[in-house]
This record gives C-alpha cells, structure tokens and sequence, in this order.
C-alpha cells in the first residue's frame, strides 16, 4: 500500500517514557512541562507519554508484540517527532493554500480499507508500519493527504529528486517560522531536515505517498 518516495521523516520512534524539565533553552513558565514548543503553543510531556501508551498498548494485543515494540525503541523521541512534524506539516499546506477536509480523510481511508481487506487490516498496518495506534489511523491518512496535495500544489513530483527538494524546503521554510523548540531531553529539532536530530531508526524515514490514499 505504501510506496516510500523521499528521504523526509514523517515519524520516528523513541524511547522510554520519562518526565521532562523546563525547556532549558527557554525560560517561560509557559515551558513548563513541554516536550516542545512550536509556533507558542506547548507539545506537553504527558500528551507524548498518552500517545506513546495507547501504540504500546496496541503492539502487545497484536501477536508479534515483542517484535514490533523491539522494533520501536526510541518511540517517546519518536512520536514528539511526528507531532512536530505535523504542525509543520499544517503550516506549510496552509501557506502554500492547500486543504484536506474531515470527508477527503473519511473517502481516503475508505479506499484503503477496501483494498486492503477492511479497517482491522488498516490498523494493523499503520501499527506496523507508522506505530500509530488505531484511533491515529485518522491523523496518519490526514498527514499523507497533506503531503500528496502539498506536493500536487508545489508542482512537486515526490519520485524526483528535484520534487523532492521543492517539498523539503516549503516544509523547512515553514519550520523556520515556527520557532520549533525542543526539551534537550528528546534532543534537537533539524529545520533543514525537518526531524529530530540522531533518531537512527530507518523504519519511518520516508514520505509515502500510497495509491489508495486520494482527495475527493
């Protein structure tokens, strides 16, 4: 279902649950608890902890639960990641005028439930292959609809090193205006890269842009 097309992260996995401290790099109460701050508003330690339980949760009901969680190490760096990436995300669609609608998701997932076999085979796939738990099938669909109508929008074919680089730098330029600030306990937001800086698992490092997943 998911043809890897660009070397961008979309998300990454992270490891144990721990309990942050200020952003040391800032020194606003208004960092109190954060993980990350992004555009002004806090990304708190416990929403990355509740994300990271609920997927944790998922791989241990599935029956290769050891495999999957053995193959996630890094998921708390991880899921801070995809969360920042998606406002990122957000903003870049947003500037370049690019909207996906709660029924483009709705048809999007549809489609790929039928050609998958159903909504079991779906969630068991993003578990699989995007750690997302099943009430994030959702926002994964949402964010690959993004990136697909961002990138039509740009003129940006993804299979192109050159469409490539065009998405990369909307998604950085946005970055850059978000002020992303990250708690150095997860490490270093990479506007240029738009990642985590030293997330090492290869597992989600690519763009993907599957053919069932289509706008209305």
């Amino acid at each position: 279902m998911f043809r890897r097309r660009t070397s961008l992260s979309l998300s990454a996995a992270a490891a144990a649950l721990v309990v942050a401290p200020l952003l040391t790099a800032c020194g606003s109460d208004a960092h109190a608890g954060a993980a990350a701050v992004v555009d002004g508003e806090r990304i708190t330690v416990s929403q990355v902890q509740e994300k990271v339980r609920a997927v944790r949760e998922a791989q241990r009901e599935t029956g290769q639960g050891a495999q999957l969680i053995r193959n996630t190490e890094q998921l708390t760096r991880g899921t801070l990641h995809g969360m920042v990436f998606g406002r990122v995300l957000e903003k870049a669609a947003e500037d370049a005028g690019v909207k996906v609608t709660r029924r483009d998701v709705q048809l999007a997932r549809e489609d790929a439930e039928r050609q998958l076999g159903g909504a079991e085979q779906l969630e068991a796939m993003m578990l699989q292959q995007r750690a997302a738990a099943p009430d994030e099938v959702d926002d994964m669909v949402r964010v690959q609809l993004l990136l697909q109508k961002l990138g039509e929008r740009l003129g940006a074919d993804q299979r192109t090193p050159q469409g490539q680089e065009k998405l990369r730098t909307a998604l950085e330029e946005a970055s850059r205006d978000m002020d992303v600030t990250v708690n150095p306990r997860y490490g270093t937001w990479d506007d240029e890269q738009i990642t985590l800086a030293d997330l090492k698992q290869p597992w989600i490092k690519e763009i993907s842009n599957p053919e069932p997943l289509r706008a209305a």
